[in-house]
């Protein structure tokens, strides 16, 4: 199995569905395209915007990390 590419948080950020047509979020290192879910539908959740790192918002969020078990992880997120 190859390694994930890496991608920095600006490249992340042009996933928001607004500026490219991929709607992908971080958590806890990883990259996860959720461009399929009626939930993120233009780049946005409720109060959250794709194209970032939601590691630490997802305390605050009424599901778990186990979310991202539905989602392909597509890459790794460059520190």
């Amino acid at each position: 199995m190859q390694p994930l590419p890496e991608y920095t948080r600006s490249q992340l950020a042009l996933r928001n569905g607004q500026d490219k047509p991929q709607i992908w979020v971080a958590y806890l290192g990883f990259i996860y395209d959720v461009g399929e879910s009626r939930l993120w539908r233009d780049g946005k959740h409720y109060e959250h915007w794709a194209g970032q790192d939601l590691t630490d918002e997802l305390k605050d969020a009424p599901h778990t990390e186990k979310v991202f078990e539905k989602f392909v992880k597509i890459g790794v997120l460059k520190s």
